[in-house]
């Protein structure tokens, strides 16, 4: 399967900039599986597609202030983006401009009298460095004040209010982007969604460089994803299965929920409790044993998390509904509108 069958046509108008005044009032438009129908709704309408017994499954991550501009000490600005903690003050990171930062160069990063210096230990396989950081005090209180929140590339307007770029029940430090799917609830949504007896899961898959990293192949197949970390508990398992049980629809926010919940699945679809690393590569071809609908963004052109929407809906259907929405002047990406897949 070659990588630009994924491929569409984008006006850059339409990548988003900035956010909606109120998250729960960007568009929805619903994707009908069965039947292909295409219909063009606002996000807080959701609701109007979840019933009693329901599984909605969301990622309550939370993206870290990942983004540090320092110095090298030889000389030069450099910008790390740490993406995993390794232990033992040991991050993967990507660094700019990556040709100039070798092993053996130290990093210094200041501000308002807080510094940390890190020591480039290695480069990794993908083009990273591992990057062992020194500093005075907590690690994360540190990061507080000399990092920054991570912005998608294509996002060229600085945000006013970072909390923007986390969704309202982002909990858990540990992503360097965000899972925008969940960024249109607001907490009054997700308590109306809570009142119709839908059963609201948390877990939490980490977005890395797997979720974001580009396909460079020409072949889907041969592309090849990061690791990410995700874990869901015991009391998320067993409240899944026992929604699966009973004929209840699992409702994934977002295609990092997807990843976490059927690299967690058994063959015969039950979920297990688990806490590890997920190389999850979906693609056309996979048969899903856990996700019934999907709530998700407009993604790149010939990116891993389109191909994943693809595999759910199919790629013909799903093109289609993504001309549609360009048509329809729905705005993409990031801050942009969502999907409903039924």
């Amino acid at each position: 399967m070659r990588v630009d069958e994924f491929d569409y046509e984008l006006p850059p108008e339409l990548i988003a900039q900035e956010p909606l005044e109120r998250r729960d009032e960007s568009r929805l438009l619903v994707l009908n599986r069965a039947t292909g129908e295409v219909t063009h709704r606002v996000f807080r309408d959701v609701l109007d597609y979840l019933y009693p017994q329901d599984a909605l499954v969301i990622n309550e991550t939370r993206v870290i202030p990942a983004r540090l501009l320092g110095r090298r000490s030889s000389g030069g600005k450099t910008e790390v983006l740490l993406l995993k903690d390794l232990g033992d003050d040991r991050w993967e990171c990507l660094v700019r401009p990556g040709r100039k930062v070798r092993p053996g160069d130290h990093i210094i990063v200041e501000k308002n009298g807080c510094r940390m210096e890190g020591e480039v230990l290695a480069r990794t396989s993908y083009g990273g460095r591992i990057i062992k950081w020194s500093y005075r005090g907590d690690f994360r209180e540190n990061l507080e004040t000399l990092g920054t929140v991570p912005l998608p590339p294509y996002v060229r307007k600085p945000v006013r209010d970072p909390e923007r770029y986390q969704t309202v029940y982002a909990r858990i430090p540990g992503s360097v982007a965000a899972p925008t799917a969940g960024l249109h609830f607001t907490p009054e949504l997700l308590s109306q969604v809570q009142s119709k007896g839908v059963h609201v899961v948390r877990i939490r898959l980490d977005v890395g460089l797997g979720t974001f990293r580009p396909v460079r192949e020409s072949e889907v197949e041969k592309h090849v994803m990061h690791e990410e970390y995700f874990q869901i508990g015991e009391e998320a398992a067993e409240t899944i299965n026992r929604v699966r049980e009973s004929g209840g629809k699992i409702i994934a926010v977002g295609t990092t929920v997807v990843r976490a919940l059927e690299s967690a699945a058994s063959s015969d679809g039950k979920v297990e409790p688990k806490a590890e690393e997920t190389r999850l590569y979906i693609y056309p071809g996979y048969e899903f044993k856990v996700v019934d609908r999907l709530i998700t963004n407009f993604h790149l052109p010939r990116s891993t998390l389109l191909m994943l929407v693809c595999a759910f809906a199919g790629k013909d259907l799903v093109l289609r509904a993504y001309r549609e929405a360009v048509k329809e002047r729905y705005r993409f990406y990031s801050f942009g509108d969502a999907m409903l897949i039924l």
